[in-house]
């Protein structure tokens, strides 16, 4: 295929790279590794891999974009997204940003093995920027090679669309590329490294700036720089709220962590643990991003976090992530204090609007969760609450204790519903007398709540299946998918894709992707904690 015929094989998609076209960049050119001043990014080009294939997709994101089948299926597009070619109209950088990592400030972090190729306009006209995971080295990448193997790989791209299709906000994913080349990784950081096949996904959002992305310029004092940058965003990502002044920058913070606060509503609502909340990790736009050592809660366990570098301190647990997200706010609202005058009390008022926001949407969730009319005060944050308790009283399987949940009817016999929630216990033994007692209990409170709004079973049954997933990515489908693939069988990615497209709906023959984790998961790498290098 002659260079004009491979260029205009890619004519449906219109490349137009704001980032690069009006942010400063980095003189250096070079691909070194270096300390970057009074840049957003710096160009890279993709490191060249041995043998690109493609092995996995989402057609949606690919309709989205303006992808054609045929292109799609094509060696051209395989090299493409393992960064072999780089179409001309594309511009690849690294961005520069910051961050505090596990509550300390790091300093310059920056994109260390994550390639933006460029910006497309999409079939409603926005833009979307493609983003290579694990495409190579670039200044920002430490001491790190900036690969990525197949196993984290497999997991950033069934987690981002399956978070989509869950409807919490996420970055998603566009492909999964085996790059033909092995990559060594110390997976436990025990002095036993090995070879691993190699993988790089096309990662997809309209933005990839994130907190410390302001962060980076206000510890430097270099405010111009930081004024650019935040100009940029509101012109592009929040133009609704006018031009950019001291007040809308105020106004462009509170949105930030309204949408934060919303985002945080949605993590607990379906068990998902981001496990490295660093302020490098959140996103401006209030998406899940940079899908590392997550996880899903299994059993209902507020102190369990998945990241094995986390397992002393905990800091981010599934309990306290929306605590976390607050003080990440917290550092955000510091960074931004050269551009509104100094003034604390304008920025208060957006991590104020944090709490509200976070309390509101905790408040109409859990009752959504339950199937209840509407959010009554403190009578159903005390059902709430006295439900966790219950909760923790044995191993209980979060998911299918609200799907099993919402087919109990209202009217049955409180002190028998742990038997008909027994699918969710994951030890029968520990369901004693005093278990069954405290579920009574709970239940009876929860019926009289029922009744007294006049709830259905039907009603209380639609309104809960609306909103409590029966099908998540639990840890252990996906590291089976993950065995199969290392084996050279790449269909259960797709397969297990396919269940995550339709997570509330029961699905006929598909019962296995919705039980609990097995025993032999219990602690097996991967189905259970992982390290920052999975």
């Amino acid at each position: 295929m002659s260079q004009q015929e491979w260029i205009d094989a890619w004519e449906t998609l219109t490349f137009d790279n704001r980032f690069t076209r009006h942010l400063p960049a980095d003189p250096d050119e070079t691909n070194q590794i270096r300390q970057v001043r009074g840049a957003c990014y710096s160009r890279v080009v993709p490191k060249t891999v041995a043998a690109p294939r493609l092995i996995a997709h989402s057609r949606e994101v690919a309709e989205q974009l303006g992808i054609t089948p045929e292109l799609l299926q094509s060696q051209q597009f395989a090299d493409v997204m393992s960064g072999n070619a780089v179409h001309p109209a594309m511009d690849p950088f690294a961005m520069c940003y910051g961050g505090h990592q596990f509550g300390n400030w790091a300093g310059q972090l920056g994109d260390g093995r994550a390639i933006n190729l460029g910006e497309v306009v999409d079939v409603h006209g926005r833009h979307q920027t493609l983003q290579l995971k694990g495409a190579g080295p670039t200044p920002y990448s430490r001491f790190a090679d900036g690969l990525a193997v197949l196993r984290s790989s497999v997991r950033e791209f069934l987690c981002s669309e399956a978070m989509h299709h869950l409807g919490v906000p996420t970055t998603r994913a566009l492909s999964l590329v085996l790059t033909g080349d092995a990559v060594t990784r110390d997976m436990f950081y025990d002095g036993n490294p090995k070879q691993e096949p190699g993988a790089i996904v096309c990662r997809v959002a309209p933005s990839f700036v994130r907190l410390g992305s302001f962060q980076i310029f206000a510890s430097h004092d270099d405010v111009d720089t930081l004024r650019q940058l935040a100009d940029f965003t509101i012109r592009h990502d929040f133009p609704h709220l006018g031009k950019p002044s001291p007040e809308v920058y105020a106004e462009f913070f509170a949105e930030v962590c309204q949408r934060t606060a919303e985002l945080m509503v949605h993590w607990m609502r379906v068990g998902f643990v981001h496990g490295v909340m660093n302020t490098d990790n959140l996103s401006i736009l209030g998406l899940t991003i940079d899908y590392g050592p997550y996880g899903w809660l299994e059993d209902y366990d507020p102190g369990w976090t998945p990241n094995t570098t986390d397992a002393q301190g905990r800091r981010y647990r599934y309990g306290h992530q929306p605590q976390v997200a607050q003080w990440n706010l917290a550092q955000f609202a510091g960074s931004l204090l050269p551009l509104v005058d100094q003034d604390v009390d304008v920025l208060q008022k957006g991590l104020h609007l944090y709490v509200e926001t976070f309390d509101d949407g905790w408040n109409s969730m859990m009752s959504a969760k339950l199937g209840l009319d509407k959010f009554r005060g403190e009578q159903d944050q005390r059902l709430f609450s006295e439900l966790f308790d219950v909760l923790q009283l044995a191993e209980t399987d979060m998911t299918l204790f609200y799907r099993r949940l919402a087919d109990v009817p209202n009217d049955v016999d409180a002190e028998s519903v742990c038997d008909l929630l027994h699918e969710a216990y994951y030890k029968p033994e520990e369901i004693n007398a005093d278990v069954r007692t405290a579920t009574a209990d709970w239940f009876a409170r929860y019926q009289a709540r029922l009744a007294a709004a006049g709830v259905s079973d039907e009603k209380r049954r639609e309104r809960m299946n609306r909103i409590n997933p029966l099908y998540v990515l639990r840890n252990y489908l996906a590291q089976l998918a993950i065995d199969r693939s290392e084996q050279g069988d790449h269909s259960g990615i797709a397969e297990l894709l396919e269940v995550l497209r339709h997570p509330y709906d029961e699905q006929p023959g598909r019962e296995a992707y919705a039980e609990k984790r097995p025993e032999w998961a219990r602690h097996r790498a991967g189905c259970s904690m992982l390290s920052c290098s999975s």
